[in-house]
């Protein structure tokens, strides 16, 4: 059995920012990641760009910077992280996911399955950094599962001349189809709102896509639902579900909206390919194991706000698994470097940092 004072789970920027907030107070704590450093950011596509700038998601007092003065790409940011990791020699133990957690007379007793055996952990207190995207989210419908339908954007030169519908309606999914596009894919969309969530695209993307659905090259079918998934086509059905939030004036006399791609009845979509973009769902199982209240549908754990500790004294939990599954997005990089602070404060016997204003979303 191995003893620590602190078992930190989770090495995605939060999870880093609170190693080296630790290793700078000399506070013994082991580290460990069930993947590889930034495993969030290592599953998004190739060459995905942050909507937030750079100095909103840097780290530990490390600036980010880009070769082109723009924002991090993914590959930017699992560079840095890296360089992160290495500039403060942060021992990670990767590929070490946590398998099971129990309170015992000094704290908990934590079990784990490295690539090779088990190994068992007996720590004071715990730090859940688990994140908030770790499994998408499914529709539930007949033939989700057929070898053609997929749930994550890999390299959109996969779909070079190929028939691609994807399903979805806010960041990822506009982002996908203007990348699939112009990677040479015949693309249809499908979203079950009659309008787009404005307010949760990036605003560079919006304009590029509005015009490539008004012209036809992007198929739009909004207002509508995925029925049935067949080896060669996908079964759309209308909704009827208006916009979510109205942030554009109505468009003037005689111009087009992006409502008017409503669809108003059934229609058959052939496809060689399905991109489904609707999501994702938080793992909270760990948090879960260790006796933490989750409330609601959404599985929000109950913490601490000032201290970051949960309703099991020793258990802290950090970064974006505070919100649990997000059906809109509210938390996020930016807005948790201040659970950072908290937590050391807590753990020191320190007085909370001072609180502050965080922004309602991410910078753009």
């Amino acid at each position: 059995m191995i003893h620590t004072d602190l078992l930190l789970v989770g090495a995605g920027p939060i999870g880093i920012e609170l190693a080296v907030a630790l290793r700078r107070r000399g506070i013994h704590y082991i580290h460990l990641e069930a993947g590889q450093v930034g495993a969030t950011m290592f599953r998004w596509p190739p060459q995905t760009r942050w909507f937030s700038s750079n100095e909103r998601i840097a780290i530990a007092g490390v600036p980010l910077q880009t070769a082109d003065q723009t924002k991090a790409t993914r590959e930017d940011y699992l560079a840095y992280l890296r360089s992160v990791v290495q500039q403060f020699d942060l021992p990670i133990r990767t590929y070490e996911p946590v398998i099971h957690i129990e309170r015992s007379r000094d704290g908990f007793l934590i079990r784990t399955k490295p690539l090779r055996g088990e190994s068992v952990y007996s720590a004071r207190r715990i730090v859940l950094a688990t994140g908030g995207t770790t499994t998408p989210r499914r529709l539930g419908v007949e033939g989700e599962d057929l070898p053609h339908v997929s749930h994550a954007l890999h390299d959109p030169h996969m779909y070079f001349r190929q028939r691609l519908l994807i399903v979805g309606g806010k960041n990822s999914a506009v982002e996908a189809a203007l990348r699939c596009n112009a990677a040479g894919a015949h693309v249809a969309f499908s979203y079950r709102r009659s309008g787009l969530d404005e307010r949760h695209i990036k605003y560079w993307l919006l304009p590029e896509f509005k015009s490539l659905a008004k012209s036809g090259r992007i198929r739009a079918c909004l207002g509508s639902a995925v029925s049935r998934i067949t080896p060669d086509h996908v079964t759309l059905v209308p909704t009827g579900l208006p916009p979510k939030y109205q942030t554009q004036p109505p468009p003037e006399a005689g111009e087009s909206s992006l409502r008017d791609f409503a669809i108003t009845d059934r229609v058959d979509i052939p496809v060689d390919f399905v991109l489904i973009q609707v999501g994702y769902i938080a793992d909270m199982s760990l948090a879960r194991m260790a006796g933490v209240e989750l409330r609601g549908d959404y599985q929000v754990p109950v913490f601490d706000e000032s201290t970051m500790e949960t309703n099991v004294p020793g258990v802290y939990i950090a970064g974006t698994a505070i919100a649990g599954t997000q059906e809109t997005y509210r938390v996020f990089l930016e807005n948790c470097h201040i659970h950072v602070d908290r937590i050391v404060a807590a753990i020191t016997g320190e007085p909370p940092p001072q609180s502050h204003q965080l922004a309602g979303l991410p910078e753009s």
